[in-house]
């Protein structure tokens, strides 16, 4: 009689400032259960993760380990007294979060722990639009703003962990009278062209308006800004732009105009910008694949 190996199964945690999606698979391409849970105060919301995953162990097996890739700010550094936690964060209610050390503590798995947008960054390197890439950036726009950095084909990380969502952007008042909502910069790039910033600006939902209206060529400018400030800080070999606003895909041709238009010959690409410039080759599933990786990761640096 032949025996039946039975896969590992691994846990992650793609953790927004909108929702968490959780998932559980053999591998970062094979997902066997999903669910989403609602970013509310971290004394329910993770509480509700983590009944979820203990369900899932009852009926599929143990996990070997868990990813999370997590909005932040947060404390990477492993020796540091708050590592795994939430770090200042505009989101209400979630400064000095310990995310990784609940997560250890209530399912007792070696845990990968990272920002989101790197897992996201990891997920595109691994099997999307980053592939045999060495140098790129993913960048997500939705609730918030942040980008992942691979240099020579690694995840840079250096006193903590890229804040490009906070860089700040030429703002004329006289063009956007909007002084931006982020609550710790005001008109910084998150709060100027983040999801929330274009519901604030003009009273409603991005998704409720329509291609043609005013809002999306502002948003395309201040993107074209931050493609031209990635271009001179990293000079990566391919920009990808992920996250809920980026769904609105008649920004990517005004972003590249504009973004030519600003380099104005200066450190222009040399390859097309319909190929440099460009979507997540993992539309909207980047961050549960690069959690999934990220637990893979967790079990292999113990061994």
């Amino acid at each position: 009689m032949a025996s039946t190996i039975k896969s590992k199964l691994y846990a992650g945690i793609e953790a927004g400032g909108t929702k968490f999606n959780c998932v559980i698979g053999t591998d970062p391409q094979t997902i066997l259960k999903r669910t989403k849970i609602a970013t509310s105060t971290p004394d329910v919301t993770l509480v509700e993760v983590k009944d979820w995953f203990v369900q899932q162990s009852l009926e599929l097996g143990p996990f070997s380990a868990l990813g999370i890739a997590c909005f932040g700010p947060l404390d990477l550094q492993p020796a540091s007294p708050s590592y795994g936690h939430i770090t200042a964060t505009p989101k209400p209610h979630w400064s000095k979060t310990d995310v990784a050390g609940y997560f250890q503590s209530e399912l007792n798995v070696p845990v990968g722990f990272d920002t989101d947008v790197n897992g996201s960054a990891l997920g595109e390197h691994l099997y999307g639009a980053g592939q045999n890439i060495s140098d790129f950036v993913y960048v997500t726009v939705g609730t918030g703003i942040g980008a992942g950095i691979f240099v020579n084909g690694a995840l840079l990380k250096g006193m903590v962990h890229s804040e490009l969502g906070h860089i700040r952007l030429p703002r004329d008042p006289s063009q956007d009278s909007f002084a931006g909502n982020c609550s710790f910069h005001g008109d910084c790039l998150t709060g100027l062209a983040a999801g929330p910033a274009i519901n604030a600006r003009w009273n409603c939902s991005g998704s409720a308006l329509p291609e043609h209206h005013p809002a999306w060529d502002l948003e395309a400018h201040y993107l074209a800004l931050m493609c031209v400030n990635i271009v001179m800080s990293y000079s990566p070999k391919r920009i990808i732009l992920g996250g809920g606003v980026m769904d609105q895909r008649h920004l990517f041709p005004v972003i590249r105009r504009k973004f030519a238009q600003l380099l104005n010959n200066f450190m222009l690409p040399e390859t097309p910008l319909d190929d440099y410039i460009v979507p997540p080759g993992l539309p909207g599933t980047s961050g549960e694949v690069g959690a999934l990786a990220l637990a893979i990761n967790a079990e292999l640096e113990l061994r």
